[in-house]
């Protein structure tokens, strides 16, 4: 079966680029982001891995954990690996599965047979600390992702997780936010200190909390 936001992620041991691990074990309390690539030596796969190098610190300050995954084999893996660092400038020290067997990926429901029968596309999955899926995005295999976009959702998760808000279309950290319908206006005054703005009594806006 697919799985749906809600979702408890499947646990997995795997053979890495850095070794083997356990899913569960390398998340640990943190924040996960796993993403498959459709094959080693692809040309958008290594702008997408690099990106993720050049993004460790971005990662790193939100207490997230990223993880890549093809069906390609572990000396595959490192080969490539050499030619990221060398064509976008970074260092890969995250770790890249190797989904020989396939295994994670049906997990994962990653393959998608109209696509490609044997490869991955690119999906992604955020994934919180109580190792639930969060985020699930699907791109097609000619399409980069944005990982400003997984940033930005991952702030805007982290916030909402604490606080009683959602945030608007194209939300940025550090804009306003929107007070969720369960907190009457009343209460909203009390808990957001900041000021509510209310627009309608369905919409109302106040100053991100945590800023």
């Amino acid at each position: 079966m697919a799985l749906r936001l809600g979702d408890t992620a499947p646990n997995f041991a795997a053979q890495t680029s850095i070794g083997p691990i356990d899913f569960y074990e390398y998340l640990g309390n943190s924040w996960g982001v796993l993403f498959s690539h459709p094959a080693d030596y692809t040309p958008v796969c290594t702008t997408e891995l690099g990106r993720t190098a050049a993004l460790k610190e971005a990662f790193e300050k939100r207490n997230v954990k990223v993880m890549a995954l093809s069906v390609d084999s572990l000396e595959k893996h490192a080969g490539w690996i050499g030619d990221i660092n060398e064509t976008q400038h970074t260092i890969v020290d995250f770790p890249i599965i190797a989904d020989e067997d396939r295994s994670i990926s049906h997990a994962y429901d990653m393959i998608h047979p109209n696509a490609s029968e044997t490869f991955t596309v690119r999906s992604l999955f955020i994934i919180g600390p109580d190792k639930k899926v969060k985020l699930m995005i699907t791109y097609p295999a000619s399409t980069g992702r944005n990982f400003n976009e997984v940033l930005r959702v991952i702030d805007s998760l982290q916030l909402t997780a604490q606080y009683s808000v959602a945030t608007p279309a194209d939300w940025k950290e550090g804009e306003d936010v929107i007070v969720v319908p369960a907190v009457s206006t009343a209460d909203a005054i009390q808990r957001f200190p900041k000021g509510v703005n209310v627009v309608k009594p369905y919409l109302r806006y106040t100053p991100q909390p945590n800023k």
